[in-house]
């Protein structure tokens, strides 16, 4: 989402170190950049406004002045207004008495049947007894739609026909009470805009039920408008934060920037994806490090630990510091990458020049290329996959054939293969000390 607005600051600050010394007009010319930039991301201009005077604040005065590095300074307070305009990280206050009740609101096409259905796994995951409430009789296929996924995840949902939204809640609430339940979510109904049915309806059901959290789900792909649908909804409910979802769309971004200045209003998750793993706890600092081109190791680690299994992991390891990696291994950390989420994602959140080559690559490209290789690795026998070197043309002719592809995509994998093999050495040879030079 924020790939072009990366690229332009980017190009800023690789602009800003090539001078030796900052003056007020240096530092000016590349506020002028950074304010079209964040313009252009669709960045509310009031929140750009306040986010440049700050910086141009700061930049112009001692601390810049007085730096050994005036460039790499500017950067650095870039990056601090940016986290503060980013606002606090602020997770579910899930304290009292249990059950606690989860209410999800925000117009059609939100996404909040699928934000439901993430964050039931995720909180099922840290332990929670978790229930889904079908709370939207209205579009057609919405209970539907959140049983199928409540199936996928293993959580129970809770439904009956006939049965108003707010009557529905309280039995709900009540089922959750006597079944020891300690979540329970509640997926209501939206509207194409907002209205006093809407708002009465979901005031009826904060009634009937004591409501822990009441989460806006707002999709970032419309731009500024999420920020007027937020600030509609929190003129008429009391909201505790918000979801963000397709926050992995191909939109400018500018809204996730401004939302919470603007609203006052915390965000809480973002939604990165379309499976119900694709769910991240909104940190702001990491958001910023993203946006800036700084990449995201934690989150990467995250999500790497969260995709590889431990004890496999330490085999893995221990095979590659003896010097040993065949095709099998080469297939099974390709299918357990491919569990961390979409490649676009992962490139955007490594940092440095690594970061930069990655996203020279367009993420299709990458997948494309990925998928050709498993096909390539699944064509073959266990012992080819085990000793490269029985693969004379006869039998590259024959994967070629398994694979659907061409013999030369055959011979182009198996170059990849030897490289990362390459690779490998090299790094067990400098006992790891190599990899700095990948994220630096």
């Amino acid at each position: 989402m924020f790939e072009n607005l990366t690229e332009r600051l980017s190009n800023i600050f690789e602009n800003l170190r090539r001078h030796g010394r900052l003056s007020e007009a240096d530092v000016e010319s590349a506020m002028r950049e950074v304010r079209m930039a964040l313009l252009e991301a669709d960045v509310h201009y009031s929140v750009v406004k306040q986010f440049t005077n700050r910086v141009k604040e700061r930049a112009i005065g001692h601390e810049v002045s007085k730096a050994l590095n005036p460039a790499q300074q500017v950067i650095k307070i870039v990056n601090d207004e940016l986290i503060a305009t980013l606002g606090e990280p602020s997770g579910l206050k899930l304290k009292g008495e249990r059950p606690f009740v989860i209410m999800l609101v925000g117009l059609q096409g939100s996404g909040k049947t699928t934000a439901a259905a993430k964050l039931a796994k995720q909180l099922r995951s840290q332990g929670e007894r978790v229930m889904l409430v079908a709370g939207d009789p209205y579009r057609p296929a919405a209970v539907k739609q959140l049983q199928t996924l409540g199936n996928q995840i293993d959580v129970p949902v809770f439904y009956e026909e006939n049965v108003p939204p707010p009557k529905l809640a309280a039995k709900a609430y009540q089922q959750a009470r006597k079944g020891g339940t300690s979540v329970v979510i509640l997926d209501t109904a939206g509207r194409s805009q907002l209205d006093s049915a809407l708002m009465d309806e979901l005031g009826a059901i904060a009634k009937n039920v004591n409501i822990t959290e009441t989460l806006l789900v707002v999709d970032a792909m419309i731009g500024q408008e999420a920020v007027n649908i937020a600030e509609g909804f929190r003129k008429e409910l009391p909201l505790s934060g918000l979801f963000m979802t397709k926050i992995d769309g191909d939109a400018r971004g500018g809204a996730a920037i401004s939302i919470r200045e603007v609203t006052g209003v915390p965000i809480k998750f973002l939604g990165v994806g379309e499976s119900v793993d694709a769910i991240e706890e909104y940190n702001p600092n990491r958001l910023a490090s993203r946006i800036l081109g700084m990449g995201d190791m934690l989150g990467l680690i995250e999500k790497a630990e969260s995709a590889f299994d431990q004890k496999d992991a330490e085999k893995q390891a221990e095979k590659l510091m003896r010097g040993e990696f065949s095709l099998e291994d080469f297939a099974k950390q390709l299918k357990q990458m491919r569990k961390m989420g979409p490649l676009g994602q992962l490139m955007d959140m490594l940092p440095g020049q690594m970061g930069q080559v990655a996203r020279q690559v367009d993420p299709r490209d990458a997948e494309d290329q990925l998928k050709q290789i498993e096909a390539v690795i699944n064509s073959m026998t266990v012992d080819e996959r085990r000793n490269p070197k029985l693969l004379n043309a006869s039998r590259r002719r024959r994967i070629a054939r398994g694979s659907g592809l061409d013999v030369q995509d055959v011979n182009q994998v198996m170059k990849r293969f030897r490289e990362t093999q390459r690779l490998i050495k090299t790094l067990q040879k400098s006992g790891g000390k190599d990899l700095g030079r990948l994220i630096r």
